[in-house]
This record gives C-alpha cells, structure tokens and sequence, in this order.
C-alpha cells in the first residue's frame, strides 16, 4: 500500500442524469474538465454524487468510468460508505477492483453506532483492502462524529487509513485533530467556505463542491496556501465567499447540478427525494453566477 499525498483540492463530482438513467457520456466529460482544470483529484458517488439513489450497478459504473477516463492523472477517490459495515466492505473491496486510488468512507448514517462500534466498522473496512482510507466525518448528515480519540486509534491500528474528510464545520476540531494525529496523517476541509480557516489549522486541501464548476480557481486556493501566497489564497476566497454559501441554500447537489446546467455542461436533473430548486433560490444561485462571471 503506497502513501498518498491528498494535499490539493479534489472535486465531489455530481452524477448527471438523462431522462432518468446515468449519463455516461455527459460524466466522462465532466471528469475531464475537471483534470483540464487541474484538479487533484476527483471524488465519484460521495454524497454529492448522489450515492443514496444510485443502484450497486450505476455506483460499480461510475466508479468504473471515473477511473478509466482519469487514467492515472488524478486521484479517484471513491465513495463507498454505508450505515452497514458489510456493505460498506463489500463497496470498497469492489472499488479496489476497479482501480480506484483511494475509499471515501463515510461514518454510519442513521444506526448511530458507539466509539468503540465505529473504531469496529472503519477497522473492518481497513482490514479488507490495500487502497487509502479516508474517514468521512458529517455529523450533520449522519447524526454522529467520529471522534478524535477514534480517528486516532485507526492512525494507529490501520497502515491505510490516511486521512479524513472533515465536514462538522468547527475549526477548533481541526486543531484537535491535528494535535493528536500524527504529521503524516492528512486533513481535508468538507466545505468549501472553511477551507482557508481549516487549512491555517492544519488541513492540507479540500474535497470541494464547488470545483464542480470552477476546478483551477479552488485548486489555486489550495496550492497557494500550501506555497504560503497567502493574499493569492485569501484573494480567492473572498471572491467567492458568496458562492460558496449560495451553492448550499438547498440540500447539495441540486443547487450545484443547477449551476452546471446553467453553463451548459449538464442537465440539473436530480433523483427524489431531491427535487428542484425553488424559482427564489435559483435566481438568487443565478445572480451569483452571473456576478461572478461564470454565466
């Protein structure tokens, strides 16, 4: 099992869909967008990939896709979480398969597990396969953290659990992470709008939604941090700050696949319970875009 370096920014891809059924070709373009934009990486059926409604057969395809179109030039991080732990394996052994450079896995939705049953699952999932780990902490998703005393007994038990995806919104959870967890042991912001303040506490990069549609701008926020252009980083996320927040108005990825459609690179369709923006949310997601420059 190679180490792998997350720091850079890597895209939550969203899962295009046509008249109901996966868009094949519209995601091949969408990947290559994004490794033109000069991503680091991208993430397939995360929970913007709408990984809920997908069936085993479309998450095995678009998996399967994303790694055959990357073709080794980025990262394929690929979602393979589940509230129950033998699914969860049975997702990941098949990602490995398919040649995916890493497992997103999300923390247990719904059954809210203990410390000691989480430590279990994430251990289990490690066990079974030779790629990355990374731990995906949403409490807002999933009703539960995973605690820091947790994450750092799987730093230390599992050789592969490598980093984790922090999304509980809370800088001072960064700093704890980081001060229990060793150097080598990597933070990624879950939210586009803390990667600055996450990134000054310790993080190396972001899993972004908004890189759906600006991948070298977020990607330049990263890497100039990283370099310490801090104006150049800060210069970024002021600009937009208003898209960050715009873009989670409405449950995430209908506000996203929205935005695609308005560039043209999608439709915005979204499988329920996910349903349309409403027409005051669109306009405002609208106006944005268009201060922006991006429509």
């Amino acid at each position: 099992m190679s180490k792998i370096s997350f720091a850079g920014a890597h895209t939550a891809l969203v899962t295009p869909f046509k008249d109901g059924e996966l868009d094949e070709l519209t995601l091949a373009a969408l990947i290559e967008f994004q490794i033109q934009g000069g991503i680091s990486g991208i993430v397939a059926v995360g929970t913007t990939g709408e990984s809920p409604t997908l069936s085993h057969a479309e998450h095995r395809r678009v998996i399967e896709i994303a790694v055959n179109v990357a073709a080794k030039r980025v990262l394929v991080i690929a979602g393979t979480g589940s509230n129950a732990t033998s699914e969860a394996i049975e997702l990941t052994i098949e990602a490995e398969k398919l040649g995916a450079d890493a497992a997103l896995v999300v923390a247990p939705y719904y059954n809210k597990p203990s410390p000691e049953g989480l430590y279990r699952h994430f251990r289990m999932i490690a066990e079974a396969v030779s790629i990355p780990i990374v731990l995906y902490s949403i409490p807002g998703r999933c009703g539960i953290e995973i605690p820091v005393s947790v994450v750092a007994r799987l730093a230390a038990d599992c050789p592969n659990v490598l980093a984790i995806k922090e999304a509980g919104g809370k800088v001072e959870r960064v700093h704890e992470l980081r001060a229990s967890l060793p150097k080598s042991f990597q933070i990624l912001s879950g939210d586009d709008a803390l990667t600055l303040p996450f990134m000054a506490a310790g993080a190396v990069g972001v899993i972004s939604v908004a890189s759906n549609i600006i991948p070298t701008e977020v990607e330049e926020l990263v890497q100039s941090f990283l370099k310490g252009d801090l104006s150049t980083t800060e210069g970024l996320h002021t600009r937009y700050e208003d898209l960050f927040r715009v873009l989670f108005i409405e449950p995430n990825p209908v506000p996203i696949k929205t935005a695609l459609a308005a560039k043209g690179f999608c439709r915005d369709d979204v499988r329920l319970p996910l349903c349309e923006m409403t027409d005051f949310n669109k306009d405002l997601l609208l106006k944005t875009l268009n201060s922006n420059k991006l429509i």
